[in-house]
């Protein structure tokens, strides 16, 4: 465990990765494979655990008419499917590496915060984040 709880560590299959992100979308974990795959890290991607569900309250039993059928329990939707991403890099924090203006996106741009959380297509890399 590390020091800094925003720089994890966990083994994801039989591989000891840095965290980049929990619970991520098929899109986004395709977003973020491509990205850091593009700036030479090797990247794991294991499906996370489902979310833990507190247990619900019995239903209250309503009386029926005689001869009526009982009405069917609601059936709750599956939980989405999400993915843990890694990195086999230990030293690697994402924080620091968008702060330090230390990744590239495709076409040499500086990734920043917006093209990290996928507000924009392309990076406004000519301003540091503090001056925008």
């Amino acid at each position: 465990m590390a020091l800094n709880p925003n720089h994890a560590f966990e083994d994801l299959g039989e591989v000891k990765c840095a965290i980049v992100e929990k619970n991520c979308t098929p899109e986004r974990t395709a977003f973020l494979k491509d990205l850091l795959e593009f700036n030479g890290f090797e990247v794991v991607i294991v499906n996370s655990p489902p979310p833990k569900a507190a247990a619900k309250p019995a239903a209250p039993v309503a009386e029926n008419a005689e001869g009526a059928e009982p009405a069917p329990a609601p059936v709750s939707p599956p939980p989405p499917t999400t993915f843990t991403v890694g990195v086999t890099d230990l030293s690697f924090s994402p924080i620091n590496a968008v702060y330090n203006r230390e990744l590239r996106a495709p076409g040499g741009m500086i990734v920043t915060t917006d093209y990290w959380k996928q507000r924009e297509e392309v990076t406004g890399n000519r301003k540091w984040y503090w001056q925008k």
